[in-house]
């Protein structure tokens, strides 16, 4: 796919970082945007910041967890839009929780919507995508569905099945429909509200701060509260406006597997060196990190 102009997009998650910065680029490239989310006020930021280029915007309130909903989504792109080009399956919630202390409401619903949320949004849309030139499924992972740590059992169930869904559906595109790109993403550390806006228990964050200790970009400087962890997981991380880019950049050279960040890099290959003891290596590497974390936003970006 060598360009966005006048493609339709669909993105959840679009009330916030990634998701957001998505829209943006995607409306700057002269690409029709229908945003979704499930908090009304950042979808409506959102919706903002897109009215200054000049494309067609459409705008959800959507839980991608609630099967119903998606499925009468493509019809509603279809009727504002014509067409459906791309889908960005980024919704996603963080987790902060022991296995053995998590209540099966609070696994159930990050499963819901890290991982069925995407089946939910695939299976509804890629029947209206699979006739189309040029199309692509872009679901979003994370490294944590490659390399594992303490306290994210459910977040890495639905990242690491994200994974596993995505390729397979990828490799079964190019024997049956090669015009339509799946593609998988891979974020590292990038600096968003999923932190702050994780189920977390006072006893859980204090266990969390062990995890940073031992593996966090976070650990020079460890948070006294909930809230100030999710202030600085926002504001040392990688820009999102830089990783939206890094994402589109993939689709456009048609990557089945998109990494985002030096640190989704080195992770990923941390793993691959080293299968069964990959935590050893990250002590070498993640102080380097910080050096060369990317924070800033992109130019001409809001």
């Amino acid at each position: 796919m060598k360009s966005f102009r006048k493609k339709v997009a669909v993105i959840t998650g679009a009330g916030s970082g990634i998701g957001r910065y998505l829209a943006v680029l995607l409306a700057r490239d002269g690409s029709d945007v229908c945003v979704c989310d499930v908090n009304e006020k950042t979808l409506d930021e959102t919706v903002t910041m897109l009215r200054k280029y000049n494309v067609s915007v459409s705008s959800h309130i959507l839980d991608v967890s609630n099967k119903q909903s998606i499925e009468g989504l493509p019809k509603k792109v279809i009727k504002d839009h014509g067409k459906v080009d791309l889908v960005f399956n980024n919704a996603g919630v963080g987790c902060g929780s022991y296995f053995k202390d998590m209540d099966e409401d609070h696994w159930d619903r990050v499963m819901s919507i890290n991982f069925e949320g995407v089946i939910n949004s695939t299976r509804a849309f890629l029947p209206h995508m699979i006739n189309n030139s040029k199309a692509a499924i872009v679901n979003t992972s994370s490294i944590f569905g490659i390399v594992a740590v303490p306290g994210q059992t459910v977040y890495h169930a639905s990242k690491f099945a994200v994974r596993g869904f995505t390729e397979s559906l990828a490799l079964e595109m190019k024997q049956t429909n090669p015009n339509l790109q799946i593609h998988c993403v891979h974020p590292g550390h990038i600096g968003t509200n999923i932190a702050s806006a994780t189920k977390m228990t006072e006893e859980d964050f204090k266990k969390s701060q062990e995890i940073n200790a031992q593996s966090s970009m976070l650990s020079k400087h460890p948070p006294k509260s909930k809230k100030e962890m999710g202030v600085l997981f926002k504001n040392n991380g990688m820009h999102p406006s830089k990783a939206a880019k890094i994402i589109l950049n993939g689709v456009k050279k048609n990557k089945t597997k998109i990494f985002v960040g030096l640190d989704a890099k080195l992770l990923d290959l941390s793993q691959r060196l080293f299968p069964m003891n990959y935590h050893k290596t990250w002590i070498f590497f993640i102080p380097l990190l910080m050096l060369f974390r990317d924070k800033k936003p992109l130019k001409s970006i809001d």
